[in-house]
């Protein structure tokens, strides 16, 4: 790095974030928060005629704890919940390598400057990390999700295992309840992390200015709620596919 441009770097951090951020980026990223939570809030409340994946899948996360009263051996719901935890920790092990990443980025200001430079970036070594500081709050948040839907996952195999054999024992039914809640649990915080995910990819848009970002928002917003209101999937949770 040249001494103008680490004077400038410099003076750059000495600047407001007023300063930094202008108010199309400032609208830009107010968007994607409101679509972040907004997009949260209605797939976890839809609307009564119009049930989400999410919502339709707590009703066989439910009766699944039902059946597995009366399986025997319950080898399946041990390799299904194993699998689930898997899944997990697949993401937050990518998440924490997301944040080592970005984290050696930021900490670097001549392999940022080359970035803007080989990349053709519209902005400053400054405004640059503020964006990827943004991309690394999102991954976080779903750093956190997806350590805390692990934990519940194995609260839930727990349970299961603390689950009378004997169908009849008054505890049985009761106790695979309070598994399915916490089978529920868990996997709305895996899925608040996926969410978390999908934004912090539309984050980088904003590496290409507020526009990009704008646009990058709304695909993501489209993209998730097509998959919970209008997908395959949920046609196939909802048996509306036709019939051959």
């Amino acid at each position: 790095m040249t001494t103008a441009r680490l004077c400038g770097y410099r003076r750059a951090m000495t600047l407001p974030l007023s300063g930094l951020l202008h108010p199309l980026d400032l609208l830009a990223v107010g968007l994607l928060l409101l679509a972040w939570g907004g997009t949260g809030w209605l797939c976890e409340h839809p609307p009564a005629g119009r049930p989400s994946v999410s919502v339709l899948m707590k009703v066989h996360r439910r009766a699944w704890m039902r059946e597995m009263v009366t399986r025997s051996p319950r080898i399946f719901d041990a390799s299904v919940i194993d699998s689930l935890r898997r899944g997990t920790a697949f993401f937050a092990s990518g998440s924490m390598i997301a944040i080592g990443g970005g984290m050696a980025l930021i900490g670097n200001p001549d392999r940022l400057a080359t970035l803007v430079e080989d990349l053709t970036l519209p902005a400053d070594t400054v405004r640059l990390e503020v964006r990827v500081i943004f991309v690394l709050i999102l991954v976080a948040n779903a750093f956190l999700k997806f350590v805390w839907s692990h934990r519940v996952f194995g609260y839930c195999a727990i349970v299961m295992a603390a689950v009378p054999n004997d169908p009849d024992h008054p505890d049985a039914y009761p106790r695979a309840a309070q598994a399915a809640e916490l089978n529920i649990n868990a996997a709305r915080n895996f899925n608040s992390g996926l969410r978390a995910v999908f934004f912090a990819l539309a984050a980088l848009g904003w590496m290409l200015g507020p526009l990009a970002l704008i646009v990058t928002t709304l695909a993501t917003t489209f993209v998730i709620l097509r998959s919970e209101f209008a997908s395959g999937s949920r046609a196939a949770v909802l048996d509306e596919r036709p019939r051959s």
